[in-house]
C-alpha cells in the first residue's frame, strides 16, 4: 500500500501544472533577491548548492527550471532534495535557450517537464520528483570517496601556490575600522547563517564587536538591525542598501591587481579600498582583522567541511586551510559562541529591576505605620547631621 501512494505521488509531481511570472538569472545568489512567492524562478546551476536551495524555498517560488543539471553525481549536494522535499516543482532542461526564449515577468506554464509560452512547448525537461533526487544524492554519497580525493589533491597543489597566506603579510591599506583588542564577527552568506546571526543577538549587543560582512553577509547584517562596520569581497552580492549603508568598504582583488567590485563601487559613487591577495574573501576578511590586532575572530556562515567547499565550486581549501593555521588561536565559530557565552543582564533590565525595588520598599513603608515612624526619626538625624533647617 505505501509502494503504491508513493507511486501515485509520483505521478502527480511528474505531471503538476504550474503557471506563474519567470524570473531568469544565471547567478542564484543574485537572482533570489528579486523573487517572490509563486513565481518561476529560472537557472543556469550546476549541482545546486544548500544555501541556494534553502533560498529558492524560502522566497516561496513555485517552480524552479534549471538549465544546468541540478545533480551532476559528483558530491551529494543537498539543494536539490530541500527544492523538491518542500514541494516546489523542479524541472531540469539541460542546455534548453530558456534565458534567449524567455523575458523577466512573462507568464509562463510548466506542465510536467514541458515548459509552454502562449500555448506552445518551447522547451522539455526532466522533472526531479523527491524519489528522483533521492536516489541521485544515495547514488553521489556512495562516490564521496573519490571527491575527497580530488579535493585534497588540489589542496595540496595550491597550498604551494598560496603559502605566502601563512608565512606573509597583507598588504593593507590604511582602515578607518580599528580593530586593536576588539572582537570581530565575520559574516559569511553560508549554512545557518540566518540562525546562528540569530542566536548572537546578545553577544553582539553585550561584546559589541566589529561587524563584519563578507559580500552578501552584509544584507545578513542589516535584515538582522545591525549596521556592518565593513563589507569585504567583490562586491557582486551585496545590495545598493549595503554598499551605500556608510560601511568601509573593501574590494578584494586578484593577485594580479584585477578587481571586478571596483566598477561597481566607482557606479555608486562610494568610497572604497582594495585588497589584492590570493585566498577567499571571507580568508580576507579574517586575515585583516588578525593582522590589524583583533582581540577575537567569531565567523558566522563560514565553511569548514566538503560538502560546504564543493558546494561553493572549490576545488581546494588551500587558502582556508592556510588561514585557519595562521589565526587559530583567535578564531571561533559562531556555534560555540552561542553554545558558551554567557549573556550578561542589560544595563535597561537592571535599571528596571531597581526601580521596581525602590517602588515596592515605598508601598511597604507607606503601608506600615511603624516604618512611618522610623522614616520620620531617620530623616530628623540626617537634617541635624547635614544642617538643614
Amino acid at each position: 500500500m505505501a509502494r503504491a501512494v508513493t507511486h501515485d505521488v509520483a505521478v502527480e509531481t511528474r505531471t503538476r501544472t504550474v503557471t506563474g511570472a519567470v524570473r531568469p538569472g544565471k547567478r542564484t545568489k543574485l537572482l533570489t533577491k528579486a523573487l517572490q512567492p509563486g513565481e518561476i524562478a529560472l537557472i543556469d546551476h550546476k549541482d545546486i548548492d544548500r544555501v541556494s536551495g534553502e533560498e529558492l524555498v524560502r522566497k516561496g517560488v513555485a517552480c524552479v527550471i534549471n538549465v544546468a543539471e541540478s545533480s551532476t553525481g559528483d558530491y551529494p549536494n543537498v539543494g536539490p532534495t530541500l527544492i523538491a522535499d518542500a514541494g516546489v516543482h523542479l524541472v531540469d532542461a539541460l542546455d534548453e535557450p530558456l534565458f534567449d526564449q524567455l523575458s523577466d515577468g512573462e507568464t509562463i506554464t510548466v506542465r510536467g517537464g514541458d515548459i509552454i509560452k502562449n500555448g506552445d512547448v518551447i522547451a522539455r525537461g526532466e522533472v526531479q520528483t523527491p524519489e528522483l533526487v533521492a536516489v541521485k544524492y544515495g547514488q553521489a554519497k556512495r562516490q564521496v570517496g573519490q571527491a575527497l580525493e580530488r579535493f585534497a589533491e588540489n589542496t595540496m597543489h595550491h597550498i604551494r601556490q598560496e603559502s605566502e597566506l601563512l608565512s606573509g603579510k597583507l598588504d593593507l591599506p590604511h582602515l578607518d575600522t580599528v580593530f586593536r583588542d576588539r572582537p570581530v564577527l565575520v559574516v559569511v552568506r553560508g549554512v545557518d547563517h540566518q540562525r546562528d546571526l540569530k542566536a548572537l543577538r546578545t553577544y553582539i549587543r553585550d561584546e559589541k564587536p566589529i561587524l563584519i560582512g563578507v559580500d552578501g553577509g552584509g544584507d545578513a547584517l542589516l535584515d538582522e538591525g545591525w549596521e556592518p562596520d565593513m563589507i569585504v569581497g567583490d562586491m557582486d552580492s551585496a545590495a545598493d542598501r549595503v554598499l551605500t549603508s556608510g560601511a568601509e568598504l573593501i574590494v578584494h582583488a586578484y593577485t594580479d591587481g584585477r578587481a571586478p567590485g571596483r566598477a561597481r563601487l566607482e557606479k555608486l559613487g562610494v568610497p572604497y579600498k582594495v585588497v589584492a591577495a590570493a585566498g577567499t574573501s571571507e580568508d580576507i576578511a579574517m586575515l585583516m582583522a588578525a593582522e590589524e590586532g583583533a582581540s577575537l575572530i567569531v565567523t558566522v556562515g563560514s565553511h569548514f567541511n566538503l560538502v560546504e567547499f564543493l558546494d561553493k565550486n572549490r576545488k581546494g581549501m588551500a587558502s582556508t586551510f592556510l588561514t585557519r593555521v595562521r589565526i587559530g588561536e583567535i578564531l571561533i565559530d559562531a556555534k560555540g559562541v552561542s553554545r558558551l557565552y554567557r549573556p550578561r543582564a542589560s544595563k535597561r533590565a537592571l535599571s528596571g529591576v531597581l526601580v521596581a525595588g525602590l517602588f515596592s520598599l515605598i508601598v511597604v513603608i507607606l503601608a506600615t505605620p511603624a516604618l512611618n515612624n522610623l522614616v520620620d526619626l531617620l530623616w530628623l538625624k540626617l537634617k541635624v547631621i547635614f544642617g538643614i533647617n
